[in-house]
């Protein structure tokens, strides 16, 4: 009996590594070819790190490098540690993590001096210094852009005030001056209606003056008694009390009838 379980675990294993050894060739073929959509579909098949890492390949030849990161991650063979690196690097710089790209190669000469390795670092290094530079004059150039139109708009808002506060004196000019003239007007009016009140007050008082009855001057003696004599032969009787002089006794009236 156990010999039988033997052979079947040695027969499925055998199985196993035909089936695996079926899925690498027909996967390599696919990536000779350039015909990565079949390679990754091929190495998926696959368990072992060397299967991730050329699943990790097949991704990056095919333009997806954020799955090719994810499979170099996740590979801890030491002996691909080198490669994986490296391409691990490869697939920063052609998502444009740059610094990244340039952590995983530094990462990789540490356990290998290699050429082309040293060579990308250094590229990806003066490439960093120019975006920096660039960055640089980009912000400068920009900041001076955000100057310039901030000055041209304080410029326009202040020659925009500018002539509103024009044109506000001159409104309040023209309004004083309108005032004035209003004020000047108005005070030519009331000395000019003072000036015919007091010509018609005095007018007025030259006309009362003319029409005034003469103050009558007390009759003499001599005259009362020819106005009395004239009286009696006009056959006129009256009675002419002499106003100026006091009379004695007893003062009464005296009846002409």
């Amino acid at each position: 009996m156990r010999i039988i379980i033997t052979f079947l675990l040695a027969l499925s294993f055998l199985n196993a590594g035909v089936f695996d050894f079926w899925h690498i060739k027909k996967a390599q073929e696919a990536y000779q070819n350039k015909n990565y959509k079949d390679a990754i579909t091929e190495y998926k098949k696959l368990k072992t790190d060397e299967a991730k890492y050329d699943l990790a390949n097949s991704y990056y030849k095919s333009g997806d490098y954020k799955k090719a990161i994810e499979l170099y991650k996740k590979i801890k063979e030491k002996k691909l540690e080198f490669k994986k690196l490296h391409n691990l690097g490869n697939a920063y710089a052609n998502s444009n993590q740059i610094q990244k790209a340039i952590s995983s190669y530094e990462d990789a000469l540490k356990l290998k001096k290699d050429k082309d390795t040293k060579y990308n670092l250094d590229l990806l290094r003066k490439k960093q210094k120019q975006n920096k530079k660039k960055n640089k004059n980009k912000n400068k150039k920009n900041k001076n852009k955000n100057k310039k139109k901030n000055n041209k708009k304080q410029n326009k808002g202040n020659k925009k005030n500018k002539e509103k506060n024009s044109h506000d004196k001159k409104n309040n000019n023209h309004d004083k001056n309108k005032k004035q003239k209003k004020n000047s007007h108005d005070k030519k009016n009331q000395q000019n209606k003072n000036s015919q009140k007091d010509n018609k007050n005095k007018k007025n008082q030259q006309k009362n003056k003319s029409f005034s009855k003469p103050k009558k001057e007390p009759l003499s003696d001599m005259q009362e008694r020819k106005y009395l004599k004239m009286l009696n032969k006009r056959g006129v009787n009256t009675l002419l009390l002499p106003l100026n002089k006091k009379n004695k006794g007893a003062n009464h009236e005296e009846n002409p009838w």
